[in-house]
């Protein structure tokens, strides 16, 4: 059978709203998510979700992360790894997953990525990504981008990643702040081949 676990990565980046939201629906999906977080991230999380999520060695609150939208979900299958944490699966290419995606991936961490700097565990299973030919998803979330920006990520696309800029589109005539987020959600889960119904596809009833 093969592998169906999912790597998410949240970084410093703008774009918490993406991260949270991607967790979330692939929890809800049945996934089981191997969860790892930069301090930069939690920074970013508490300015733009009011959040404060504490990044222990070991015990994590998954409610910290996902606030109210936790009730319900399948918690359990929530693996969080911390990000120093070298002796986490997800740092060797033997533990096998269906693909990773960083959301929203910092400057830094595509520059890292770019030029194999595995300096933390979300660069290293990154790395580990690119070298085992799986789906490696980048959510970079800035503008305006500098010239070393654009070629790290002409590098990362080259050496086989996806990346999926947070650019929310607007045929499907999203109403909400959500509905944009979900717009990017959605396509991320479309590259790690998991089915969702976050927007109205284009074309979709014609």
């Amino acid at each position: 059978m093969p592998a169906s676990d999912l790597v998410v990565a949240l970084t410093g980046a703008s774009g918490a709203p993406y991260g949270v939201r991607l967790v979330e629906v692939l929890l809800r999906a049945g996934r089981v998510v191997h969860l790892t977080v930069s301090p930069a991230a939690t920074e970013v999380l508490a300015t733009e979700l009011d959040r404060v999520v504490k990044l222990p060695e070991g015990e994590f609150r998954p409610a910290d992360l996902l606030g109210p939208a936790a009730d319900g979900l399948p918690l359990a299958n929530l693996r969080y790894h911390h990000f120093r944490n070298f002796r986490a699966g997800i740092a060797s290419g033997s533990f096998l997953t269906a693909g990773m995606a960083v959301c929203p991936c910092s400057m830094g961490t595509l520059a890292a990525i770019a030029h194999g700097l595995s300096e933390n565990l979300i660069h290293r299973a990154a790395d580990v990504h690119l070298k085992e030919r799986r789906k490696l998803v980048l959510v970079p979330r800035e503008t305006p981008l500098g010239l070393a920006q654009l070629r790290n990520m002409a590098a990362v696309a080259e050496a086989g990643a996806v990346v999926l800029p947070a650019m929310p589109g607007f045929y499907t005539r999203p109403r909400s702040v959500a509905d944009m987020v979900d717009f990017v959600v959605g396509r991320v889960c479309d590259q790690l081949g998991v089915e969702h119904r976050l927007f109205e596809r284009w074309g979709a009833g014609k």
